[in-house]
């Protein structure tokens, strides 16, 4: 059994030393700790790992996180909500959020014009650049052609986006697909009415995408879960999980508690009564404000795969695009020169 250990702060200590000393020190540090193992565990297994995350994740400063895992190869198939999409979209073309307070006057800000995300504001501004963004990219969409799954369809706008940082850009150049089971529930669906009433023949088919998810993985494979939040994003990974056996690795990182009931609140636990995480599943459920866990749990996770060598490498990476901006360069020389 583990002994409860005064924690110590040693200069220089990186992220995985620091969540290592967790491990004595008590309440939701020792659930950190070990989420962070379960992560090193899924990866080592070769799982396909399904991230899922809700919206007010992206309007914070986690977007670009994101982003990063996705290059650094620490997650195979994305479900988020549509308000994540959005504003993803958003700033890739150069819109930014502001932070304020929790106790700003709503009202005032209203008046302004300035919606309030918690502690984050987001002026009326970003969302009628939007539309004009949104008219822009169905008419190229449809133009292509007329049906899409809505991974697909996400893919497609990934491609377009020009920003490092954009989670739709990263995924659809490393080709893990973004499934949005409610793409109708915010201000890209509604732009997505809009659109078809003046394109009968445009559909977004949420149906197709359905069989697209359970085709990601089978029942052979072995597949881990990392939940931030809850919502439908978690449930919808967890559901194909279901139908294919269930998981074999689960972390869950929430603010919400198992009393309320609630898919937000239900832990790793409850969901081997559903089968939705096998019975001897490794897991773990860390109750805290995800802007502050996560990195935690990640970068601790993170650094002990690149400790083992099992961590895809950004250096690599850039190389490898510097390699290709000069192949491109000597490219448009010889033609120029022709």
């Amino acid at each position: 059994m583990v002994k409860v250990k005064d924690f110590e702060w040693i200069p220089g200590m990186t992220v995985k030393e620091l969540v290592e000393a967790y491990r004595g020190i008590g309440y939701q540090s020792i659930e950190l700790r070990k989420a962070a193992d379960v992560i090193v565990k899924m990866k080592k297994d070769n799982s396909k790992i399904f991230l899922t995350f809700t919206s007010n994740m992206v309007t914070s400063g986690l977007r670009g996180f994101f982003s990063q895992i996705i290059k650094l190869g620490m997650c195979d198939i994305i479900v988020t909500t549509v308000g994540g999409i959005e504003e993803d979209i958003m700033k890739a073309s150069g819109e930014q959020f502001s932070v304020g307070t929790f106790e700003a006057d709503s009202v005032e800000l209203h008046e302004k014009g300035i919606n309030k995300v918690g502690n984050i504001f987001i002026k009326n501004e970003s969302y009628m650049k939007f539309e004009n963004q949104m008219n822009e990219l169905l008419l190229k969409l449809y133009e292509k052609q007329k049906r899409w799954a809505v991974s697909d369809l996400l893919k497609e706008i990934g491609l377009t986006l020009n920003d490092e940082q954009s989670i739709l850009f990263q995924a659809a150049k490393n080709n893990v697909p973004i499934f949005c089971p409610a793409i109708t529930d915010g201000a890209f669906g509604f732009h997505l009415y809009l659109f078809q009433q003046d394109h009968k023949d445009f559909i977004v088919d949420v149906v197709k995408d359905f069989g697209n998810i359970l085709y990601c993985t089978t029942h052979d494979e072995k597949k881990g879960i990392i939940a931030l939040g809850g919502s439908i994003s978690k449930h919808h990974a967890l559901l194909s999980t279901l139908l294919n056996g269930g998981a074999n690795y689960a972390v869950y990182l929430t603010t919400a508690h198992k009393t309320s009931g609630s898919m937000s609140g239900a832990t790793t636990e409850e969901a081997k009564s559903w089968g939705k995480v096998k019975d001897e599943s490794d897991i773990a459920t860390v109750i805290g404000d995800v802007t502050i866990t996560f990195p935690l749990t990640m970068i601790a996770a993170m650094e002990q795969l690149k400790e083992e060598k099992l961590l895809k490498s950004i250096e690599k990476e850039k190389t490898e695009e510097k390699l290709n901006e000069k192949k491109d360069l000597n490219k448009l020389k010889k033609l120029a020169k022709s």
